[in-house]
């Protein structure tokens, strides 16, 4: 009776491993679960199958950003042929032309700070769901105490920047342009300044949330480890110039990226980080196509737009530029979370 006593006690205590190993990940939102496949082996397998998909998904909006731009530059050329008459109408002009862009770009920025709040939100609740299971994974393996620092830290930060987000820099964009349309309507030097301040209160919101983040990483030393030096340094230079506003920061962390990628190798952190990527990548190409259309309009009709209206040009696209940023800096921070969790599994 001892020995079978013994016996039981053993069977459960090695099986706790097991237990912990066939865990799975939580059931992706319904929006991305096309984009994820369980059929692909590899992280690498299943990155390329969901970029596949999102640029199949993001030609319609491409095509709507295409036509939006061409439109803004028609707007801004039949504005600078008005204004080569002389006459007292020339206010008029510069009225009428602010208030068409804020028109026409009003309802499309209103459309992308919703999608980028929505996906911000859809992040935050799927990463709230599979925190613990990694953390329950790690803890299976050994790794209690790193398992339960990684999660506190996480669900931590992520609370603060999604509040930021949907309190704080969701409005904050809203007000900067309403702001840049009034400045650019009237010229005042007051309504600059304040521009500026709201611009610069969002950009470093952002940046000191991710500077605690990192912060927390390398004082704590959660992460460790190595990558090749030439893949590293092209990693910084992507992530650097692929958001803007925070790009500097997130591009210090590409080495965690970097290390992480070797540590994918169970089924739990490949599905978990792909389903991440796929709830994001949409947005975010979304996102950036319109930032990056929107900053070409303006740098052509910059050569001959008037100073008041290519201000709002540039206003709009500094929305743009912050919403990405936004974005793309909750899905990495996650993303380093995984990683902080693999490196301890691994």
């Amino acid at each position: 009776m001892k020995k079978l006593c013994v016996a039981l006690v053993l069977l459960i205590a090695l099986s706790v491993p097991v237990a912990g190993a066939q865990i799975s990940s939580p059931q992706p939102p319904d929006r991305v679960e096309d984009m994820v496949s369980q059929e692909k082996n590899t992280f690498a397998e299943g990155l390329q199958y969901v970029l596949s998909v999102a640029l199949k998904k993001i030609a319609p909006d491409f095509r709507e950003a295409v036509r939006l731009c061409a439109g803004l530059f028609a707007t801004v050329l039949i504005l600078s042929l008005l204004k080569s008459y002389e006459g007292k109408s020339k206010a008029i002009v510069d009225l009428s032309g602010v208030v068409a862009i804020g028109c026409m770009m009003m309802d499309r920025c209103n459309t992308m700070i919703r999608l980028g709040s929505q996906t911000v939100e859809e992040l935050s609740q799927y990463g709230n769901a599979l925190i613990p299971v990694m953390t329950t994974a790690l803890a299976a393996q050994g790794g209690t105490s790193s398992a339960a620092t990684i999660c506190a830290a996480t669900v931590f930060f992520d609370a603060i920047l999604t509040k930021a987000i949907t309190y704080i820099l969701v409005p904050g964009i809203y007000i900067y342009l309403v702001v840049a349309i009034v400045n650019a309507a009237v010229g005042d030097r007051l309504m600059i300044k304040i521009s500026d301040l709201i611009r610069w209160v969002l950009t470093w919101g952002l940046k000191l949330v991710l500077y605690a983040f990192t912060g927390y990483i390398s004082i704590t030393s959660v992460i460790t480890g190595t990558a090749d030096q030439t893949a590293l340094r092209a990693a910084k230079v992507a992530f650097g110039g692929m958001i803007p506003v925070v790009g500097g920061i997130v591009s210090d962390a590409s080495e965690t990226i970097l290390v992480g990628a070797a540590l994918v190798k169970n089924s739990v952190g490949i599905y978990g980080m792909l389903v991440l990527i796929a709830i994001v990548i949409g947005p975010f190409l979304k996102i950036g196509v319109q930032y990056l259309l929107l900053k070409l309009t303006a740098a052509i009709c910059g050569i001959f737009s008037d100073k008041s209206v290519n201000g709002l040009l540039e206003s709009f696209s500094t929305a743009m530029g912050l919403l990405l940023s936004m974005t793309g800096t909750v899905c990495l921070l996650m993303m380093i979370s995984m990683v902080c969790f693999l490196k301890g599994m691994g």
